[in-house]
């Protein structure tokens, strides 16, 4: 009986782990573990203020959503509630990875630094060179990056 609890534990915590692997895999998230035990999306950016308010504010550890095994920090009880009604409305595209990356086959890292909102949908980049060459083609590199996104969701970034 001890055995067959142990060994029940020992499948639980290694579906947990795989759960939290397949997430990062589909997520940009943050290097380490928030306080409630996940990676961290958007590096802690509150995704409803930025689409909502058109502005970068920082999200508080106190106002955190696990979703899909990522953790999103929010600026106040009010967007974290609304994310919570409709968390789709408020992800950033392409798993938050740089749109510009994913339109060529590739998962770099998506810095809320250097997003845009276009179509009411959020959409992050690499860094500012990159945003520029997004800025010169918009709708091209949206659609190549909604076409390559299908294929390299589940794929990790290092085999890209």
């Amino acid at each position: 009986m001890r055995t067959t609890r142990l060994a029940a534990a020992a499948i639980a915590a290694l579906i947990v782990s795989a759960s939290a692997a397949f997430a990062a895999d589909e997520y940009n998230t943050s290097k380490g573990l928030t306080a409630a035990g996940h990676p961290l999306g958007m590096h802690g950016v509150d995704p409803v203020a930025f689409l909502t308010l058109g502005n970068r504010i920082d999200g508080r550890a106190r106002h955190t959503v696990t979703h899909d095994g990522v953790d999103y920090y929010f600026s106040s009880e009010e967007t974290l509630k609304s994310f919570q009604a409709n968390p789709a409305a408020f992800l950033p595209e392409n798993g938050g990875f740089c749109t510009f990356g994913v339109s060529v086959g590739k998962k770099f890292d998506g810095n809320p630094k250097f997003a845009a909102v276009v179509d009411d949908k959020l959409y992050l980049f690499l860094n500012e060179e990159i945003f520029r060459l997004f800025q010169k083609d918009k709708a091209g590199t949206i659609a190549k990056a909604a076409a390559n996104w299908s294929k390299i969701r589940s794929v990790p970034a290092g085999e890209l």
